[in-house]
């Protein structure tokens, strides 16, 4: 190829690992108040998939996921993750966390979660960031790795993430036939 092509904007998306729901709302006011309006919330899941999160943030734990109506380029997701690394920390007491934010991106293709640690399936994009494909989009549903997390490949969390692609596949629709 003689030229190169710029990717579709994404749908931000950020996922929580918390315990208590005023910390919750709290954070998404956060995030709405940066990052614009939200288009999808899911329900609270219980998260009991590992206990790894355990001594920093006690138990129960649970998860949500939410989607941002406004698309996001993808280097965008630098900043992002970084912010959110802020929110984490003001929201910590004695060094531990009371929430984890997931942040990254879902497209036709793909979701991609941003983090801040190398391993072999991680690429570095910048500023200590890397992103990781976590699941891929075939046969009309999201298909898991070797690497993904057990909960990434539940049913419950693949049709929440089947909506966000819904809405994302209406948005882009329309993105392409104003370019």
């Amino acid at each position: 190829m003689l030229h190169t092509q710029l990717p579709l904007p994404v749908k931000f998306i950020c996922t929580f690992i918390y315990r208590d729901e005023t910390t919750y709302e709290k954070v998404k006011s956060l995030l709405e108040r940066k990052f614009g309006r939200v288009d999808f919330e899911s329900q609270k899941i219980n998260f009991d998939f590992t206990d790894y999160y355990y001594d920093e943030m006690g138990k129960p734990l649970f998860r949500r996921f939410i989607s941002f109506e406004k698309l996001r380029k993808i280097p965008d997701f630098v900043n992002i993750k970084l912010f959110c690394i802020k929110l984490e920390k003001k929201f910590s007491h004695m060094n531990k966390r009371s929430i984890n934010i997931d942040p990254g991106y879902l497209n036709e293709a793909k979701l991609v979660l941003t983090t801040t640690k190398d391993f072999s399936h991680r690429l570095y994009i910048n500023k200590g960031v890397y992103a990781e494909v976590t699941l891929h989009y075939a046969n009309k549903t999201f298909a898991y790795f070797p690497t993904t997390f057990p909960d990434y490949r539940t049913p419950q969390y693949v049709d929440i993430l089947l909506s966000i692609r819904k809405i994302y596949s209406k948005q882009i629709k329309q993105f392409s036939s104003q370019s």
